[in-house]
C-alpha cells in the first residue's frame, strides 16, 4: 500500500515538474514584430524603450527593441547609423548592446579519423582470418603436414 502511494505521488511529481518546465520554456520564446527606424526613434524620444540590442552583421544590420510595457520589435539599419541611434538610447534612459558574432569552432576530426582507423582495422582482420582459413582448407585437401589422415587409410 505505502508503495503505491510513493510510485503515485512520484509520478505526480514528474507531471508537475513537466508542465511547469514546457510552461518556463513556452514563455521564453520572444517574437519580434517588425517596427521602421523613425518609429524607434519616437520611442526612444518618448522614453518607452527599456533596452536595444544591435546586430551588425550581416549587412543590413537589426536592432532588437524591448519596450517597457513588454513588446519586443526588430529595426533594420545601416552600419552608418548605430552611433547616433547608440547616443540616442543612452540619453533616452535606454540600456543597449552590441551583439558580437562568436567564430564558430572548427570541427574536429578526431572522431572521424577514429571510425576510419577502426575501420581499417576490422577489415585487416577480415582479410587475416580468411586468408589462414584458406590456407589451412587447401593443406588440409593437399596433405600437408598439418592434414589428419582420411579414416580407412593404415598408412604410417
Amino acid at each position: 500500500m505505502r508503495s503505491m502511494r510513493v510510485a503515485r505521488t512520484f509520478l505526480l511529481s514528474a507531471v508537475l515538474t513537466a508542465t511547469l518546465v514546457a510552461g518556463a520554456s513556452a514563455a521564453t520564446v520572444i517574437h519580434f514584430q517588425p517596427e521602421s527606424l523613425p518609429a524607434l526613434e519616437a520611442q526612444l524620444h518618448k522614453h518607452e524603450v527599456h533596452a536595444v540590442t544591435f546586430h551588425p552583421t550581416p549587412a543590413p544590420g537589426h536592432i532588437h527593441v524591448s519596450m517597457n510595457d513588454g513588446k519586443h520589435y526588430t529595426v533594420i539599419y545601416t552600419a552608418n547609423e548605430q552611433a547616433r541611434l547608440v547616443t540616442l538610447a543612452t540619453a533616452n534612459g535606454a540600456r543597449y548592446t552590441v551583439a558580437t558574432v562568436k567564430p564558430k569552432a572548427a570541427k574536429s576530426t578526431h572522431h572521424t579519423l577514429r571510425y576510419i582507423v577502426g575501420g581499417i582495422a576490422i577489415v585487416a582482420i577480415v582479410v587475416v582470418v580468411t586468408v589462414l582459413l584458406v590456407d589451412r582448407r587447401r593443406k588440409l585437401n593437399e596433405g600437408g603436414p598439418d592434414a589428419r589422415p582420411a579414416p580407412g587409410d593404415s598408412s604410417p
